[in-house]
């Protein structure tokens, strides 16, 4: 299978809200359902590190490190009666163009650009983390401070059912929706002892993520990361009105 893209994935930070079903219908690419953990919807804001990029396993010249942070929530499609388990992503954000538009023109995704940042301090016990993006003169911002040891996921947890998604879809159109696959390991996580969230959601991402602005995170989660390659196979689902 070919692979589109090729990427460290690391420090990846998962703010994660409880949020009203009704809010992400609108958002919902036709031929998918909302996943829901123990009858609840979430919709996660993730900050992370992008190091040696690669498309079709070539590296990119100085624009292959950078942070991304995007506003993504989560899915299901059954297929043969196999269950895929994806995300759907409401806005991505970087901070170099040309990576933005190859996304965008290729794959159809919702790549926005501003200025990002980051800071990263270890000890022998801990390390801090702080990734920034610039938004009508305002620096937004996610803060963890977490223990250097790492565990796995417990399985039927939380943060394994938002980490443990490998699919992704795109609402490409009113009946139509792409699908991709996404291969990575299972990630370890790290334990939270800290953190602190500025994100001005309405800004950011639209009226109807508002409620954002004003709702504590149910739990905010970390993980190591690894290498993570995006298939450049991408399956084009059409569905007429009566199919859902």
């Amino acid at each position: 299978m070919a692979i589109f893209l090729k990427a460290n994935w690391e420090n990846i930070i998962m703010v994660n809200y409880e949020i009203d079903h009704n809010i992400l219908l609108p958002f919902l690419p036709k031929g998918v359902t909302l996943d829901l953990f123990e009858g609840k919807a979430y919709v996660s804001l993730v900050g992370f590190m992008f190091k040696k990029t690669k498309l079709f396993n070539v590296p990119i010249p100085k624009l292959g490190t950078f942070e991304e942070i995007n506003l993504r929530f989560y899915v299901t499609r059954t297929e043969d009666n196999t269950i895929k388990r994806g995300v759907v992503f409401i806005n991505e954000t970087i901070p170099y163009k040309i990576v933005a538009w190859m996304a965008n023109k290729l794959y159809k995704e919702h790549y926005t650009v501003v200025p990002t940042k980051h800071n990263i301090i270890k000890d022998f016990i801990s390390q801090k983390i702080k990734f920034e993006w610039l938004l009508d003169k305002k620096w937004n911002s996610i803060y963890v401070e977490n223990e250097l040891a790492s565990h796995k996921m417990k399985l039927d947890s939380l943060e394994n059912f938002i980490y443990e998604h490998y699919y992704g879809y795109t609402k490409t159109g009113e009946h139509k929706t792409e699908e991709y696959r996404l291969q990575h390991p299972s990630w370890n996580i790290h334990d939270v002892i800290n953190y602190k969230i500025d994100c001005d959601f309405k800004a950011m991402y639209g009226n109807s993520f508002s409620v954002l602005n004003d709702t504590k995170p149910t739990a905010v989660f970390i993980a190591e990361g690894s290498s993570v390659a995006i298939e450049w196979k991408r399956n084009k689902l059409n569905f007429t009105n009566a199919q859902r």
